[in-house]
């Protein structure tokens, strides 16, 4: 628990301990004057949509009891039936009767899809869309005592609400925290789209100095205008004062009012992605001990070129790495926990990404922070996806969605574009007028950052694909089957040949592979088959990105995927409902071979790795060990005898062996590391004759 709280919040949170059960209060900013209280234990859960759920009287005793983050439908990921409906959720609050000159906020983080919520059987509010925070001020729907929270969440199919389809599968459920916020009738605007109210940047920087610029949006929920002053100190990453910024505002009784506060930093230390990301923070507050909320504050500047690229503070950075669909694992869905959201940052990170796409929505915050802590520069989009409604509530709900993203996630240093969509399959000017608005909304919040939409089906120079600052081209040559004959990096120049000033970078590229299946060399594959041995997917990759590796001009590149997803409609590869292009497993036990080929192209760290390692039962002597390595020479020992030093080419080292009968142990060592397996011989049986 940080600082000490006010006696009154104190108070608060023992009476909200004595219905919470195992839940636990914690203040989640340094304030004297916000406290947080997550709700996450003492729920009870159904599934279907039985009659008055909302009512405080109703008995729910044979409901299931559970703790949040819940995903309802996790169990039958791999089923393409998977339940998709509603479900509702159900817990008792206690609280005091607040004193006056506070406010009570009710936040979820992340319910999927639509949500409704009911306090003591009166409707609070409505919210859709699935993957961004939302608040409701419940001050005047709570009452001293008892206090019945219910929510009934629906992740079924609709054609209002953003994503209409996808190649995933839609988890419903309270999959991320839900807590109690409380504040002064004072304070940063709890309603600005789910985000805290501040937007803090760099306007300027220069050799010696920084201009920092931060938008307050101070929210009075009282019945008297007040005139109120804001202090803002920005913090270094050891703690240190290294700005104050200060100004005040007039606010009106029950509206709410920006402030632009403007400052310097002397000699500031840049956010320079994975070479050095460094992180000040920006604490404002209102008045000498008024409401209080911290946010991030990377000082960087950065552009994109079509011809030299992505170029961060004055020098290339091209952006490599993976797409992450989703923050989910087996069992759990999308209720993953924050360490298990760090994990697959870290995972990236290790493999040598500069970048990610998080695609196809809104992830969890941790995962933006993470992303600022590693320097991974962030490409994060909205979940207009395969299709789109050309109607008012859908394009209202894209844009909600939309503003959300940008409000939520501003402030953070690693977010560089702002995605309007991904594959939109329809081929009319509709879909061309609804980017157009999107790109029209991101403008207006967020004039600093390019849009970008990831194209995928029709001509490159398609109307739609040219909506948006830059564009993303998903192509999968050499997996799936019409692509023309092309090749990615054929394709690639000839775009930059025919339209030099247009920006691009590869959003989606890859190609399926099981660990379970294994065929070196592997012959063809049926993307759609059953059949997905892993060494098709090395080699796809090992070709497509030596032929992308040297073009400066693709602004980005990102595998599809990171990690293996549930995708419930696919049935191919060993199991059904798994999409399986992840350069690791679903469960993130086993980084596959692709993984090492591109840590060996794109980290720092020494590595080798030996590849076709599953492949361990061998039934002909003469076998190849291919190795990758960032090493600039290899050496390969076979049971323990050195059979040869080369120097790799394409960070690829192979040699000629022929295995005896039995177990071989075959190492490689480069680069002052050390990688082996061991493959066993044994010659397939003879077939026996027979004269029947």
């Amino acid at each position: 628990m940080g600082p000490a709280i006010s006696r009154s919040i104190m108070m608060f949170f023992a009476c909200l301990l004595l219905a919470a059960g195992a839940a636990s209060a914690q203040p989640a900013l340094p304030s004297q004057s916000r406290g947080v209280l997550i709700l996450d234990a003492g729920w009870r859960f159904t599934r279907g949509d039985p009659p008055n759920a909302q009512a405080p009287d109703l008995d729910d005793k044979d409901w299931t009891k559970t703790t949040l983050p819940h995903s309802f439908d996790a169990a039958e990921e791999g089923d393409g039936n998977y339940y998709r409906g509603p479900a509702w959720y159900r817990r008792e609050v206690m609280v005091a009767a607040p004193r006056p000159g506070r406010r009570l906020f009710l936040q979820f983080d992340g319910a999927a899809t639509i949500a409704d919520i009911w306090l003591n059987g009166k409707r609070v509010g409505r919210h859709e869309g699935g993957h961004a925070a939302f608040r409701f001020d419940i001050t005047d729907a709570l009452v001293p005592g008892r206090n019945l929270l219910a929510v009934r969440v629906d992740n079924g199919a609709t054609r209002r609400v953003a994503p209409l389809g996808g190649d995933f599968t839609i988890f419903g459920g309270l999959y991320r925290p839900v807590s109690l916020i409380e504040t002064d009738d004072l304070h940063f605007d709890m309603m600005d789209f789910g985000g805290p109210g501040i937007y803090a940047r760099a306007d300027r920087i220069e050799a010696g100095s920084a201009a920092i610029s931060l938008t307050a949006r101070i929210s009075n929920a009282s019945n008297t205008r007040r005139r109120v002053r804001v202090s803002s100190r920005v913090l270094d990453a050891e703690g240190r004062e290294v700005a104050v910024l200060s100004g005040s505002v007039n606010v009106p009784a029950k509206g709410t009012e920006p402030l632009v506060l403007r400052g310097t930093i002397a000699a500031p230390r840049l956010w320079d992605g994975v070479r050095d990301p460094y992180l000040y923070r920006v604490v404002a507050r209102i008045g000498p001990a008024g409401d209080e909320v911290t946010v991030p504050l990377g000082i960087r500047t950065f552009r994109i070129d079509p011809a030299d690229g992505f170029i961060l503070n004055g020098k290339p950075y091209p952006l490599r790495g993976a797409n992450l669909q989703l923050n989910a694992r087996p069992g759990i869905g999308t209720a993953v926990s924050r360490a298990q959201v760090a994990e697959d940052l870290a995972i990236l990170r290790e493999m040598g990404s500069t970048g990610v796409r998080f695609a196809h929505f809104q992830h969890p915050q941790a995962a933006y922070d993470e992303a600022d802590r590693l320097g991974l520069g962030v490409w994060t989009e909205v979940g207009v996806v395969a299709e789109i409604e050309d109607t008012p509530e859908f394009r209202a709900n894209a844009a909600q969605q939309l503003r959300e993203l940008i409000a939520q996630t501003y402030n953070h240093p690693s977010v560089m574009v702002w995605g309007l969509g991904n594959e939109v399959y329809a081929d009319d000017p509709r879909v061309a007028r609804v980017l157009t608005e999107l790109q029209q909304v991101a403008k207006q919040a967020d004039p600093s950052r390019p849009t970008a939409y990831a194209h995928c089906c029709q001509a490159d120079d398609h109307p739609k694909a040219m909506v948006s600052d830059v564009i993303g081209f998903n192509r999968y040559f050499g997996w799936y089957k019409d692509q023309n004959g092309q090749t990615l990096g054929g394709w690639a120049s000839g775009f930059h040949a025919a339209h030099g000033t247009r920006a691009f970078a590869i959003s989606e590229y890859g190609a399926g592979a099981s660990i379970v299946h294994q065929a070196d060399p592997p012959g063809p594959v049926e993307p759609a088959s059953g059949w997905h041995p892993e060494q098709y997917q090395t080699d796809y990759h090992e070709r497509n990105w030596l032929e992308i590796a040297d073009k400066p001009y693709i602004f980005a590149s990102f595998v599809w995927v990171a990690f293996d997803f549930a995708s419930a409609g696919r049935h191919e590869g060993d199991r059904r409902g798994i999409n399986d292009k992840g350069l690791v497993t679903y469960d993130r036990r086993t980084r596959k071979d692709a993984y090492y080929w591109y840590q060996a192209n794109w980290s720092a760290e020494p590595m080798v790795h030996i590849t076709s390692r599953r492949l361990d039962l061998r039934r002909q002597p003469e076998a190849e060990v291919k190795a990758y390595t960032n090493g600039d020479s290899a050496t390969l020992l076979l049971n323990g005898v050195e059979v040869g030093t080369l120097a790799p080419r394409d960070r690829i080292a192979k040699w000629k062996v022929k295995l005896r009968e039995g177990a071989n142990r075959i190492e490689v060592r480069a680069n002052g590391r050390s990688d082996s397996v061991e493959w066993r011989y044994e010659p397939a049986p003879a077939m026996i004759a027979s004269d029947r």
